[in-house]
């Protein structure tokens, strides 16, 4: 990532918008992320999160520069290691290391979302709560209630009864 440059974004600041082609791809250095979807009424659902040492982008169609299905928004003060899409696209036609690093990728990130996918369907709200919390359990110190609920898919009145019971 030599040809990166390091952007700040305050909270609320968008890394990227739902329906706009990426102009980069980044690493967080420091702070948090959300991942955003707007459904037909306009309702905007997180759909996933972003933390230090973790890369952002909405993964593959950045790389294709096909409009992006989600927002990207930081949910605190984030620094983020930003590499052009271009320059990623250039260099995965002749680097293949960098291609296995970006297979290998998107087979961890289907797993993942096939594995919330089913989730959804099979377990509980309070059983997903434990799943979440088991993957990081300081995610409170990081992002919103409010945001941890939508993620779930319930309320955040809902998701505070679980937190109780838990």
């Amino acid at each position: 990532m030599r040809e990166g440059i390091e952007r700040h974004y305050d909270k609320g600041d968008y890394f990227l918008w739902q329906g706009e082609v990426a102009k980069y791809i980044g690493f967080i250095k420091t702070g948090s992320l959300i991942y955003t979807a707007m459904s037909a009424d306009g309702t905007e659902h997180v759909v996933g999160l972003g933390a230090a040492g973790e890369f952002v982008a909405d993964f593959p169609f950045s790389l294709s520069g096909i409009p992006a299905r989600t927002s990207v928004i930081a949910e605190s003060p984030s620094d983020i290691l930003c590499v052009s899409t271009r320059t990623l696209r250039d260099r995965l036609k002749s680097d293949m290391e960098l291609r296995e690093v970006v297979r290998v990728s998107t087979e961890a990130l289907f797993g993942m979302v096939y594995d919330r996918h089913i989730a959804l369907y099979t377990k509980t709200p309070e059983e997903r709560y434990r799943d979440l919390i088991s993957f990081d359990a300081h995610l409170f110190q990081h992002f919103s209630l409010k945001v941890i609920a939508s993620l779930l898919n319930v309320t955040p009145t809902y998701l505070s009864r679980i937190r109780k019971i838990h």
